[in-house]
């Protein structure tokens, strides 16, 4: 079975294309009051609507809400509805436009004169690797990815397997099939192959990549017999298998009728150009765990989630392009497809790629140390890789050598934050620690504080924020009397 969901698309500021030229990116220090960085904010942006303007044009005329987000993508052929629910199960966004999501995550970047900012910074302490890899350099890299694919009998609608581990290449893949119209279905690298056949069964896909190993603190994991298994035990087979061998280990490959290598294949490719997609096209299929049954596929499209990832970056996070964000999750999960992937890449940030654990790689302090040494603005992670740092190091005593000085919020999700948690990493960040809410159907937050919309930054200790505009949630009065005593009712 497949969801389909609604990329639930919300308000962006009109955005001109010129904007990557004329906003330098904005940099908060403690010195600066929050209201004074606001101001700047909004001077640099055009904001026009307050969180309750939003929320409210959100609610009473989303066509006009959307059709204005819509503007701060680039679209290759401008849409003729904005919203078709004639179906109200699927209901359609941007009928008749066309784009295409690489072109608008890295490509529009470098013809408008950014290609020289970094879009990736990959920090791995398993391998101790540090990489800055800029717009330009992805594009190059994601060209001649594309190029492997197409070589390889690869083409718009078909869909393309991902079981590989935190790197680059991983990204590269995902923006590769999204830069021909492929589906890409990202399976966390290590999971094992019963797992992994089950979801090759299902996607079908034309082709399968992965790499020669993923690395964990003390270990390291074999992708290969992993994948050999699966394909075992899979009644469908990928026509080829393409292999990223990492750097200082064995070499590894398959049966030579299926197995490719990706640096023989990448020396020999040729850039392929963005292909255009309606915007109703399938970006990805991302499959839910399978803990109440049979796995089931999340299949997102690309126009909507483009405007609503956009969007988010501004007013959910309250960044600037050219900032550097960082999500501490894996790629497998919806937060890395959104969070890691396509959303600061859409809205021109930078992005931390980071192969790591919150502790033992090498210690308590590792998220500070990555936040100083690469300028973090804003971060986010779950409470679990917070209560994991706090039970190990109680005082915050390893993050003290880590000045945090361009750190404005750090937003928290994936599961209730409880109230120690959450006071305890403010005081251990030195910054207002937001709670939201959302889901792997949804794509992004359901509610929140956008502080890009001027939202609190100190919201009652023990909440996830409000309804993000494009959202409209209702509690019914008859449950009220079932309520616990010490639970109230906000707002």
């Amino acid at each position: 079975m497949k969801i389909y969901c609604v990329s639930g698309p919300c308000y962006l500021q009109k955005v001109k294309t010129n904007i990557w030229n004329r906003c330098k990116p904005l940099v908060y220090t403690p010195n600066i009051a929050f209201s004074t960085y606001r101001k700047q904010f909004i001077r640099a942006f055009s904001l026009k609507y307050t969180y309750e303007d939003a929320f409210g044009l959100a609610r009473d005329n989303p066509e006009k809400f959307w059709s204005e987000a819509a503007e701060g993508i680039t679209w290759f052929e401008q849409w003729t509805q904005t919203l078709d629910d004639t179906d109200t199960v699927f209901p359609k966004w941007f009928v008749g436009g066309k784009l295409n999501m690489c072109y608008n995550a890295v490509d529009r970047h470098v013809e408008n004169g950014r290609g020289d900012q970094a879009a990736v910074i990959y920090d791995s302490p398993v391998t101790g690797t540090k990489q800055v890899i800029t717009y330009r350099e992805v594009q190059e890299q994601v060209s001649r990815l594309a190029g492997v694919l197409v070589r390889h009998g690869v083409k718009t609608g078909d869909l393309v397997v991902i079981y590989m581990p935190m790197v680059p290449q991983a990204m590269f893949t995902m923006l590769a099939c999204a830069r021909i119209g492929a589906t890409h279905s990202l399976i966390f690298g290590g999971f094992a192959s019963k797992e992994l056949s089950v979801r090759i069964d299902h996607a079908k896909p034309k082709l399968l990549v992965t790499a020669s190993f993923g690395i964990e603190p003390g270990r390291r994991v074999e992708y290969i017999p992993l994948v050999e298994k699966a394909l075992e035990l899979s009644s469908h087979k990928p026509h080829k298998v393409l292999i990223y061998n990492r750097p200082s280990m064995e070499k590894v490959s398959m049966h030579p009728d299926l197995s490719l290598d990706w640096e023989e294949e990448m020396a020999t490719a040729r850039p392929h150009d963005c292909v255009s997609v309606p915007a109703h096209h399938p970006l990805y299929v991302l499959y839910t765990s399978g803990t109440t049954g049979t796995p089931k596929g999340v299949v997102r499209d690309s126009g909507g989630y483009a405007v609503m990832l956009n969007w988010t970056m501004s007013n959910v996070y309250g960044l600037a392009p050219g900032e550097v964000w960082w999500a501490a999750s894996d790629l497998g999960w919806v937060v890395g497809h959104s969070y890691i992937c396509y959303s600061p890449l859409l809205h021109g940030n930078t992005t931390v790629l980071y192969e790591g654990k919150p502790v033992g790689t090498p210690d308590p302090g590792a998220f500070l140390r990555v936040m100083s040494e690469h300028g973090t603005a804003s971060m986010f992670t779950a409470p679990t890789a917070i209560r994991a740092i706090r039970q190990q190091d109680p005082q915050a005593e390893h993050g003290k050598q880590y000045p945090l000085s361009r750190l404005r919020n750090l937003f928290v999700a994936g599961e209730r934050c409880d109230i120690e948690t959450l006071e305890w990493a403010k005081r251990s960040f030195g910054v207002p620690v937001l709670d939201h809410w959302w889901q792997t159907e949804s794509g992004s937050s359901i509610t929140a504080s956008c502080v890009g919309l001027g939202c609190s930054r100190t919201p009652p200790a023990g909440t996830a924020g409000k309804a993000v505009p494009g959202y409209n949630g209702e509690f019914p009065l008859h449950w009220h009397a079932s309520l616990h005593p010490e639970v109230k009712i906000l707002s």
